[in-house]
């Protein structure tokens, strides 16, 4: 079935947070309100709504009045976004982007539209009769005076809805609006030391962060409007961090854990001048690739994705444009090209029994124990291989925490595995050889700050941050499953604006270590072998899976539990740096399974956007094991390290 579709989308960032035009409520606890700095605070929320500074207040009186916006004064705030028309009698969907949709939308009198006329930003008054959500639908239906046809309300479509800044609704004590905090000063609380200043406030999925821009030399005065800018960085709006702020004064006291600012700050100091010429080959090189991008889905015939840059505010376009270019049309090629040949499933205990016998090695569970470690003699060489590789600086860990961050409350609690596993130094690696390890955590993308300031905030368990990354993990777009044209397979949108993905499973990995070219960065580094383990895992340690590969001369080894009946979702594997190097360009090795399910999605029907509601599996999504990498290496260069119970 099809419905109208709210017009909605999220970021997925890997760093810097993409600011959409979507307005989230932010909150962060805090207790015991005082005027002036609030000490302790609990209960703190931040209500963004877009303000339109280039867009003054309107004092004009009739509904047909249009006025340029630049020859006002004041200023709007913008409430919502209108998409699409109603009906017949002149009605609207209207897509909220404000924390008070029922003030906004339910209640009647004066509002204000933004439209362009001939490539001028307009501001027109306009009088709101009535307005009701959209039962199924995260929309609102408008009804406006003296619209009562379709063509009066097409005209209308594509325009923002504003309302005048001072009728923002009066906040709680403890609760503030995102432009109060822009600006801000910020000071050390230790010290009182000025650091800084909020420049904007972003919700990044997995908390909240304050853009701040530091002061070029912490030591000099602040600098005069129009001078050098400072160095940016990005400071997590939480109590720990955050646990003062006085609106009277302007001014905010941070507690930052030890190198919180000093992250993505420049190593060099280059001139303005330099900066904004470099900022420009980076937007022409952006340009370049997302040209690049758009003629492979061209030829794809994958047109449609294209459609929303003709709607929507500037960075909604702009997110649109970061998804073009992240899409992997290699790797989805080969799925779809996977799709159109049957193949039989690749069986991992059939791939184990075809194993030559002496690359495999059966202990049994109790050898793993904490007391056999310590003082077991069966510990043999190879043990004492793995851990002379691992101790040396030979291993990298690749980690792979499939599970998304969970909101609300219990964010803590359902990661407490995640603790739990970093800080037991018999799962995953002993605490005395963390610093020589380079460590890369492959994750969802809402999970990558929450896990930064996780590893942070317990320093980061031994390892060395200067080799610690954190990669989004691999994703595929959803493709139609159309009986009609069986052979031709639409990418389906979340939003006009937001490709509908799916993780492409733990085969993604080794296409994220050819990108990102941290391949090459390790090998420079001297690592001889890098281990590919999931974090859902009992024990994960791998100086004897190591020291076997080694001993064995293998491209790869795997260690499996027995009882745990050969599980593809937990994995713990090792491939030499020369066999990873040589499998990022045998991509088509990889294996995909199409699997068929229902999901939601938008498309446009005759220029109008709407929902498509699936009643049965319509689609799509693409999966690919870490184990079929093992297609390309022969069977003699594969080793097993066998555990049973």
């Amino acid at each position: 079935m099809q419905g109208s579709s709210a017009l909605s989308c999220s970021s997925n960032s890997i760093s810097a947070p993409v600011g959409l035009c979507c307005s989230q409520r932010l909150t962060l606890p805090f207790r015991n309100q005082r005027i002036g700095f609030l000490e302790n605070p609990s209960s703190l929320k931040i209500f963004h709504f877009h303000r339109n500074t280039t867009f003054p207040l309107l004092n004009c009186t009739a509904t047909e009045e249009i006025v340029e916006a630049s020859e006002t004064e004041g200023l709007f705030v913008e409430t919502g976004y209108i998409y699409s028309v109603h009906g017949l009698q002149g009605e609207v969907r209207v897509k909220a982007t404000t924390d008070f949709p029922e003030l906004r939308f339910s209640q009647p009198g004066r509002r204000w539209l933004r439209q362009q006329v001939t490539g001028r930003d307009m501001i027109q008054e306009i009088e709101l009769v009535e307005g009701r959500g959209h039962p199924g639908q995260k929309s609102w239906i408008l009804k406006f005076h003296e619209i009562s046809t379709i063509e009066q309300a097409q005209k209308l479509v594509g325009s923002a809805l504003l309302v005048k800044d001072e009728d923002r609704p009066i906040l709680e004590e403890g609760e503030f609006y995102t432009p109060d905090l822009v600006g801000m000063k910020v000071f050390l609380k230790e010290t009182r030391e000025l650091v800084g200043t909020v420049i904007n406030v972003f919700n990044s999925g997995a908390s909240d962060l304050l853009h701040v821009e530091l002061l070029p030399d912490r030591n000099a005065r602040p600098q005069l409007e129009g001078s050098a800018s400072g160095p940016l960085v990005w400071v997590p709006f939480v109590e720990a961090i955050v646990p003062n702020i006085d609106l009277s004064k302007r001014e905010m006291l941070i507690t930052p854990p030890k190198g919180l600012l000093e992250l993505n700050i420049r190593a060099d100091e280059r001139s303005k001048k330099e900066r904004r010429q470099l900022e420009w080959k980076e937007r022409k090189k952006s340009q370049k690739r997302l040209i690049a991008a758009k003629k492979i889905l061209h030829e794809m015939e994958q047109d449609h994705i294209f459609h929303g840059f003709r709607y929507g505010e500037k960075n909604q376009r702009s997110f649109l444009a970061n998804q073009i270019v992240d899409v992997n049309s290699i790797l989805l090629q080969h799925a779809l090209q996977n799709k159109k040949i049957p193949y039989k499933r690749w069986s991992f205990p059939d791939f184990v029994n075809a194993l030559q016998v002496n690359n495999t090695l059966k202990l049994s569970k109790e050898f793993f124990s904490k007391e056999n470690v310590e003082h077991s003699s069966i510990g043999s060489k190879v043990q004492e291989q793995g851990h002379c590789l691992i101790s040396s600086g030979k291993v990298a860990i690749v980690l792979a925490l499939t599970e998304s961050k969970p909101a609300g409350p219990h964010e803590e609690i359902a990661y407490l595995h995640v603790k739990a596993l970093l800080n037991d130094s018999h799962r995953l690696l002993k605490m005395e050889d963390r610093p020589s390890v380079p460590l890369i955590v492959v994750c969802p993308a809402e999970s990558i700050e929450y896990l930064k300031q996780l590893f942070m905030d317990h320093d980061y368990f031994s390892f060395d941050s200067e080799k610690v990354w954190f990669l989004e993990e691999e994703k595929l777009p959803v493709v139609s499953a159309s009986q009609e044209e069986e052979n031709k397979h639409k990418i389906l949108m979340k939003s006009p604006w937001e490709i509908l993905q799916r993780p492409a499973g733990s085969a993604g990995i080794v296409t994220l270590l050819s990108s990102q070219n941290l391949l090459e960065h390790l090998h420079v580094m001297g690592v001889e072998y890098i281990q590919v383990c999931s974090g859902n895992q009992e024990f994960i340690n791998g100086e004897m899976l190591l020291g076997f590969t080694k001993s064995r001369e293998a491209n790869a080894g795997i260690q499996v539990f027995r009882d745990a009946g050969y599980l593809e979702e937990h994995f713990n594997i090792v491939f030499s740096i020369d066999f990873a190097k040589k499998l990022t360009k045998k991509i088509d090795k990889l294996q995909f399974e199409a699997i068929l399910k229902p999901n939601q999605y938008v498309e446009m029907v005759e220029k109008e956007w709407v929902d498509v509601i699936p009643s049965s599996p319509n689609s799509y999504e693409f999966h690919s094991s870490i184990y079929s990498c093992l297609n390309a290496c022969p069977p003699s260069k594969v080793c097993l390290v066998d555990i049973i119970a």
